[in-house]
């Protein structure tokens, strides 16, 4: 089995840096729309932007549902300082100590982008002496813009106001030894993982055992990414990223089999399932408890829906900061996924 990784390392290259937080989504929407009709995938949109891409099964009277998000953390302006500085808040949760310094992009609702900078409100050594104590909230952080704006007309001028999007620079680098370090590979990766996987399927003329329907999530890292799913659905598999750290047995070479996090139990029978396939075909794997996690499937399952699910992804450093994860846990998870969808019966 060889997954075609040129393919799938432009789609990370593409997709980590297409700005998308939460909220604002759209325009990564419709590159992954285009990626899907490329594969003749037929797809739609709901109502609040997520897309759902449909891969006809050999049982097309059965559907199982795959989810990743798209959508990741960032900011929004808050209010505009005398100054010409921003005030800000935050979407999802950042980690504000690995903010100071970055780059980031101000979207207005005029269509017109900004660059800037995101500083501590102290951000000079000889200027304040606390500086460095500050940064550590969203309070002690702003913005400031690349643009002659020192007041807060200046700002107003440009057509910046409260309310637009801030995007934080990715600083998405693919390293010659295969590691892939950026921000907001949770959960963009996983999207990537799932499409080249659905090339591989194209590209061999085969087809899953079930119909699956491909839900890409748009407010995931807010708690309510897929918390609509299609009434046909029956099971769900999530791909999201796979958490190493403390107390945890995932690399960033395997793919992680979550067991249970902060909603709960995963399906006792899929999470079986899912180990099963990754012993009887040597993908290198781990089972975790991840105790500061929510997922698509979480949203699913407390809206209401009458389903299974499970939840696997590439082992990912260092989360909701520089994140990092290597091409072999990528490949792992895309192992697993293929005989998932090939192979499982129900």
């Amino acid at each position: 089995m060889s997954f075609d990784q040129s393919y799938f390392y432009s789609l990370v290259k593409d997709i980590l840096t297409t700005p998308s937080p939460s909220g604002y989504t759209h325009h990564v929407i419709e590159k992954i729309a285009q990626y899907s009709s490329e594969l003749g995938l037929s797809h739609h949109k709901t109502n609040k932007g997520n897309l759902i891409i449909e891969f006809p099964g050999i049982h097309p009277n059965q559907t199982l549902a795959l989810a990743a998000h798209v959508d990741t953390l960032g900011l929004m302006v808050r209010s505009i300082n005398h100054d010409g500085t921003l005030n800000l808040t935050s979407i999802g949760g950042n980690q504000m100590m690995t903010l100071q310094g970055e780059y980031c992009q101000i979207h207005t609702r005029n269509n017109t982008t900004y660059t800037g900078t995101i500083l501590s409100t102290t951000p000079s050594a000889h200027v304040y002496k606390e500086c460095t104590q500050t940064g550590q909230t969203i309070d002690e952080l702003m913005v400031r813009i690349d643009e002659k704006a020192e007041s807060k007309d200046d700002v107003i001028n440009l057509g910046i106001q409260n309310g637009d999007f801030i995007s934080i620079d990715p600083k998405t680098v693919i390293t010659k030894s295969g590691f892939i370090k950026s921000r907001h590979i949770d959960d963009k990766v996983s999207v990537s993982i799932i499409l080249t996987v659905f090339k591989y399927l194209k590209d061999n003329n085969l087809k899953p055992r079930h119909t699956i329907k491909l839900i890409i999530s748009t407010y995931e890292e807010v708690g309510h990414g897929a918390s609509y799913i299609p009434n046909d659905v029956s099971r769900l598999l999530v791909v999201d990223m796979g958490c190493v750290g403390k107390d945890l047995s995932c690399t960033e070479y395997d793919v992680s089999i979550c067991a249970k996090d902060s909603s709960g139990p995963y399906d006792y029978n899929m999470v079986s399932e899912l180990l099963t396939l990754s012993k009887k075909h040597q993908i290198n794997h781990a089972i975790d408890i991840y105790p500061f996690y929510g997922s698509d499937a979480s949203a699913a399952l407390r809206a209401g829906h009458d389903i299974k699910a499970a939840l696997i992804g590439p082992g990912v450093h260092a989360s909701h900061g520089v994140e990092r994860t290597h091409i072999e846990g990528c490949l792992n998870t895309m192992k697993l996924i293929f005989a998932y969808l090939t192979e499982i019966q129900f």
